[in-house]
């Protein structure tokens, strides 16, 4: 077996569990909340930070430095290990580009190893699965080059589509107005988001009703998916486990062939959805952000 070791950062929002079976190197996006000391994201537990945004506390996030980059890639490299670096979408935040930056600077230093890296075009249960993916192919003895030509043949077919519960963090970060914000929430709507084929967040649809959304994003997968492409999908969610329950109880009604994937979603996405988003992700048939 090649001896490389895949790094991605913190917005993968996989388990500790998962990132020790697979010997996982997860570089830490940092979390300020209420304008205090910035924090490594694995120092956050979910569900404290989801009760602090239903307190009112503003939350925001910022990339994986440079530095912390350079550090523990730096490591790897200096232990004889190459690397294949499988990084949070450049169209949600800077950290895979400096990412990039640092591995391209230590590729001068390092000539005689392997340096690989690809943007997942994703974020937290898609970049989940396509992490999650990436390991088990490793274990499989798969190459870098062959994992790396795998995850660019999936980024742009790994469909999200999302909804959350409080319009008031989407007018916060700026994706709706306050008085769309008000108005759907006396409506009770509740908004359907993907990200598209840049890795970008879009609002799609508009949905009465919590359940009637927890529905929408099921028949958005089933008008969708690919099942024969990934053997998993991802059910994430911003600490409401039984509407992720519902929607996984869905899921495997549709398709219990498919292994689900559980998570939460932490703070790099939950700072702008707000808790009670969730998350469902799969391998489509078409590319990812459209229906056709």
């Amino acid at each position: 077996m090649e001896n490389y070791v895949i790094f991605t950062d913190s917005s993968c929002d996989l388990s500790k569990e998962i990132v020790e079976k697979y010997d996982l190197q997860v570089m830490q996006l940092e979390v300020i909340v209420d304008d205090k000391e910035p924090v490594l994201n694995r120092e956050v537990e979910s569900k404290a930070f989801y009760d602090s945004l239903r307190a009112g506390s503003n939350a925001k996030t910022s990339a994986v430095t440079p530095g912390f980059f350079e550090e523990h890639m730096r490591a790897s490299l200096e232990s004889g290990k190459d690397i294949l670096y499988i990084g949070f979408s450049a169209g949600l935040s800077v950290t895979y580009n400096n990412g990039v930056m640092i591995l391209e600077e230590l590729q001068q230093e390092f000539p005689d190893r392997k340096i690989l890296y690809v943007d997942t075009l994703s974020g937290s249960g898609g970049q989940a699965l396509m992490v999650y993916h990436a390991a088990k192919m490793k274990e499989n003895g798969a190459t870098m080059e062959e994992v790396k030509a795998e995850m660019e043949s999936l980024n742009k077919y790994l469909h999200h589509q999302v909804t959350v519960e409080d319009l008031f963090f989407l007018k916060r970060g700026g994706r709706i107005d306050a008085k769309s914000a008000i108005v759907g929430t006396m409506l009770k709507i509740k908004p359907i988001i993907n990200v598209d084929v840049n890795g970008k967040l879009n609002s799609v649809a508009k949905v009465r009703g919590r359940k009637g959304s927890i529905t929408e994003l099921v028949n958005r997968m089933k008008a969708t998916i690919d099942p024969g492409r990934l053997p998993y999908v991802s059910v994430y969610h911003g600490d409401c486990p039984e509407e992720a329950d519902v929607l996984e109880a869905m899921v495997k009604e549709a398709y219990p062939q498919l292994e689900v994937l559980r998570g939460d979603v932490g703070p790099v996405i939950g700072a702008h959805t707000g808790p009670g988003v969730l998350v469902l992700c799969y391998a489509g048939k078409v590319v990812k952000g459209t229906m056709e």
